[in-house]
């Protein structure tokens, strides 16, 4: 029923090798021996999934490698679909704890601002996910953003800077900052009122 949706046997296989081996690369020829399809209807299927954008390429050692783009548009809902373990939703994370993720980085000791972009806000441009600024140990941080990844089911892109150091870089209008706020994000946390005023 799945190859009919999706229109190819191989393009299933290749969904499925991809939506299970996030954050790994492959070859071609490593590909096809792994699900078991003839060279030439990979590479064109590999082709076309380029084309739409899921699946990236990068030459290292004289081949060509493929992985999923972990920042397409409908990566989640196909990861949901693709996985052989059960994705967590966002609404699954939601309706099964009152405490959501965005908690999680509101609730960091010593968090002054947190803004999100990129994949977490719907038409954002931006690289970066998360910026956080404070002083916040490393350790919660990271568990933090391990906690968000597992709900949105893709690596996060972060960034995490001392409150000084922000402060001088939207005082001096730095690329990277003003970057992510004049782009479309969202402010989860702002005590010191920075992007208010």
């Amino acid at each position: 029923m799945i190859d009919a949706l999706f229109g190819s046997k191989t393009r299933v296989k290749l969904l499925h090798l991809f939506l299970n081996n996030p954050g790994k690369s492959f070859y071609v020829r490593e590909i096809t021996r792994l699900i078991d399809e003839q060279i030439n209807s990979v590479r064109r299927e590999l082709s076309n999934m380029m084309g739409i954008g899921i699946i990236t390429s990068k030459n290292d050692d004289n081949k060509l490698y493929y992985e999923i783009n972990q920042r397409y548009e409908y990566y989640v809902p196909l990861r949901a679909i693709f996985a052989d373990e059960q994705v967590e939703t966002k609404a699954a994370a939601v309706a099964g704890s009152s405490k959501s993720w965005t908690d999680d980085f509101a609730q960091l000791p010593g968090v002054r601002l947190v803004v999100t972009a990129g994949v977490l806000v719907r038409g954002s441009a931006s690289a970066i996910d998360v910026l956080l600024v404070g002083d916040v140990p490393a350790a919660k941080l990271k568990a933090a953003v391990k906690a968000a990844e597992k709900v949105e089911g893709r690596e996060l892109n972060y960034t995490s800077m001392p409150y000084e150091e922000f402060y001088y870089r939207l005082s001096v209008r730095d690329k990277f900052v003003t970057e992510i706020i004049n782009g479309k994000h969202a402010v989860l946390v702002d005590t010191d009122k920075l992007l208010s005023i």
